[in-house]
This record gives structure tokens, C-alpha cells and sequence, in this order.
């Protein structure tokens, strides 16, 4: 691989808000993608791998770059270089390479990947903390998973087409794509691409959801003509399911603190042909109480520390603390508490997180069930899926049954 100075000074560019300023990477790059008109899909694609790779592997290239937060540009050159040298890049003449020690990158590489939080790049709690919660042997090959780049898997939308009719159109598009065994809807992309751009997209024939989300609208039993709660709703790829599921029959009720989450909602259903999806936004306590007893199903896709999500998500592994887990395990219960509310007697609830935490799980879910509000629920079953068995996203889900009075 040649590399082309405009395309560097891009990831450079990127890499300085994102490791210093604390910009996600996800709108860094959407930005630097609009910066020249000119760069194809190649071009485009390295200037957004190249950056995820290297946030991704931060604490191991900075500790063999030997350099320090908060790094200024000759630092953040320097860290690239250890990135290039590392995937065997041929580094050009130019003046940030200089008296770069390729012998030495090579060296620390393998010296640091005899110890898991350089090998696997992660803050030193994150790592006791992974140990403590899923022992040595669990966590060892989670975070190896986690570290991975993510496939693009997409949801067909049966509202508006079929899974068949999907792989055809993308076919035509020159994208590829397979099916996977156990998740009904779910197509793969055999190669990454575009799939905003298609026309498939525009037409609402499907959205981007990994195969691992994809089952928590499942785990829910809705049906056709139902009364749906979608408690924590944000800008609704569950939601979006829940309605396709229930071949836009019934009612969902869509809820979010974030009004501006749920203004993309209502721009996604109108694109999926979704019109059983009413929002509301949750403006005082008022609106979830006129729910209580009401719903015949109610999802809480609780708030949560994204662990499971890391693979698309790898610069969360750099702005989470330990005291946030703290306070969102707080907030996980009260969700429960309150919401657990909205269902009426005979009616489920399913209680999912994207975190591969037990204390954040089914910890959860039992200190629920022994609460007050808890006695009037049954537990049926839960899943705890872990990205190094699947392949996918780390998730969590949980169905209980409210008793019949």
C-alpha cells in the first residue's frame, strides 16, 4: 500500500480531536469524509478504518511510540507511523517519519502482547474489571473479540420487501450478501460498502442492525394488534422492528427522554412504512405514569456501559469510567422499577442491555424480581450473548411475565 499525503493528513487531522479533544470518532469522520469530493470509496474507507484502527489500539501504539496525553502533531505522526510499520506499509520520505525505529516498533509489539491490557488495549480498570465479572479465562477471549472490526449486517424491513428480493436489488448494486442461520432477518455484507447510497436504503428496505440486536424485539412475543411500549426507544432500531414484526398492526408507543432521538425516529418510520409508531417524549414523570397497567408488551433497552459494542464503538473504551458503571447500575433499577409499571397483568417484559456485565444483567434482573414491584413478576428466560461465541455485538435480554391478578 502507497501512502497519499492528503489521505494522512486527514487521519492526523481526525486523530487530534478525537484523542485530545474527546470528539467521537463516528461524527470526526463523517466530517473529514466530506473534505474532498474527489476521494472514492478506497480513499474514504482508509481515511475511516485507518483512524478506528488506531483509537482502537491507542494504549499499545502510544506505549510503543513512547508517548504521552496530551499529544501534540509530531506524537500523533509518531503513533502512526507504529500503526503503519505494525501492517507492514512501507513508510515514504517524508520529514514526520524520520529517525523512526522500525527494528524497535517490531520489538515492543511483541514484548507488550505478552500482557492483555497493552495486547488488547485497555485501561487497566477496565480489565480488572472484566476479570473480576467474567473470571480470567471469559475475559481474555471477550475483549480479543471486541477488538475486532464489526461486519455490516443489515434488518430487512418486511413492511416493504423480502429478504430475497433485498439480496437481489443489493446484488444489482454490486453488494453482496449472505444470510445468517438463526436470525430470520439478518443479511451479512460479504464485502464492506456504502448501502446508505443504494436505493434499497431510500426506499426503506432495510436498516444497518448487528445480528445480536436483532434478537431482542424477537425475544419480546409481540403480535399483530398489540398495545407496545418501547420504554427507552432512542432513535429506534428496535422500535422500527417491534412494527414490522407486528406487520403494522397494534400500537407502539415509543419513549424517550431525548426528543431530538425520537424527531429521528419518526424521519426512520415514515422511510420504513412504519405507521403503528406513536412518540412521546418523557417531559415529567406524568407520561409514564397514564401508561401504568397499560401495555399488553413493554421493552426496556436500559441505558448501559456499551461493552458489548466496543467493536463499533472503540473510543468509548477511552471516555468510560468506573464510577460511570456505578451510577448507571443506579439508573438501571429505577428504569426497571418504573417502567415494569407499564405492563398490564398477563403481559411480558423484556429487560435488555448491549453490555456483557452480569452486575449489569442478570444481577439486575434478580435484584428486580425480589423487589416490591418485582413479586408481581415471573422470570421465563434470558440470553446473555458474548461476541467471542457469536461473532456479533455482546448483548443481554431477559423476559419476565407479569402475574394475572
Amino acid at each position: 500500500m502507497r501512502l497519499h499525503r492528503n489521505l494522512c493528513f486527514a487521519v492526523i487531522d481526525g486523530l487530534t480531536l478525537i484523542l485530545n479533544e474527546g470528539k467521537y470518532a463516528d461524527k470526526v469522520i463523517q466530517q473529514l469524509l466530506k473534505r474532498d469530493k474527489r476521494w472514492g470509496s478506497r480513499d474514504r474507507g482508509f481515511v475511516a478504518e485507518t483512524i478506528y484502527d488506531i483509537v482502537r489500539w491507542k494504549r499499545l501504539y502510544t506505549e510503543i511510540a513512547e508517548v504521552k496525553a496530551p499529544y501534540d502533531r509530531d506524537n500523533i505522526w509518531r503513533i502512526f507511523a507504529v500503526w503503519a510499520t505494525l501492517r507492514g506499509i512501507k513508510l515514504p520520505d517524508w520529514s514526520y517519519f524520520e529517525s523512526t525505529p522500525l527494528r524497535k516498533i517490531k520489538g515492543r509489539f511483541d514484548e507488550l502482547s505478552k500482557t492483555r491490557k497493552f495486547k488488547e488495549s485497555i485501561p487497566d480498570w477496565l480489565d480488572e474489571l472484566g476479570v473480576k465479572e467474567l473470571g480470567e479465562s471469559v475475559w481474555t477471549k471477550e475483549i480479543a473479540a471486541l477488538n475486532q472490526q464489526a461486519d455490516v449486517i443489515l434488518r430487512v424491513n418486511t413492511l416493504n420487501t423480502t429478504k430475497e428480493n433485498l439480496q437481489s436489488l443489493l446484488f444489482d448494486d454490486g453488494i453482496e450478501t449472505e444470510s445468517i442461520k438463526g436470525y430470520t432477518n439478518a443479511l451479512k455484507l460479504k464485502e464492506r460498502a456504502n448501502v446508505f447510497q443504494t436505493e434499497s436504503f431510500k426506499k426503506g428496505f432495510f436498516e444497518v442492525q448487528d445480528a445480536s440486536s436483532q434478537l431482542v424485539a424477537e425475544f419480546l412475543n409481540v403480535k399483530p394488534g398489540m398495545k407496545v411500549v418501547d420504554t427507552c426507544a432512542g432513535a429506534g432500531g428496535k422500535t422500527l422492528h417491534l412494527a414490522s414484526l407486528m406487520e403494522n398492526k397494534g400500537q407502539i408507543i415509543a419513549l424517550d427522554i431525548y426528543a431530538n432521538k425520537l424527531n429521528e425516529l419518526k424521519r426512520r418510520a415514515k422511510r420504513n412504512g412504519a405507521w403503528n409508531i406513536e412518540t412521546r417524549a418523557i417531559e415529567s414523570t406524568k407520561v409514564v405514569k397514564k401508561l401504568y397497567d397499560k401495555a399488553d408488551r413493554v421493552l426496556i433497552d436500559a441505558p448501559c456501559s456499551g461493552l458489548g459494542v466496543l467493536r463499533r464503538n472503540p473510543d468509548a473504551k477511552w471516555k468510560l469510567q468506573p464510577e460511570f458503571i456505578d451510577k448507571i447500575k443506579v439508573t438501571q433499577q429505577e428504569i426497571l422499577q418504573q417502567y415494569s409499571r407499564i405492563v398490564k397483568a398477563g403481559g411480558q417484559l423484556v429487560y435488555a442491555t448491549c453490555s456483557v456485565l452480569p452486575s449489569e444483567n442478570k444481577e439486575q434482573v434478580d435484584t428486580f424480581l425480589t423487589s416490591d414491584l418485582g413479586k408481581d413478576f415471573t422470570f421465563v428466560k434470558d440470553k446473555s450473548i458474548l461476541s467471542h461465541v457469536t461473532g456479533y455485538d455482546g448483548f443481554y435480554m431477559a423476559l419476565l411475565e407479569k402475574k394475572k391478578n
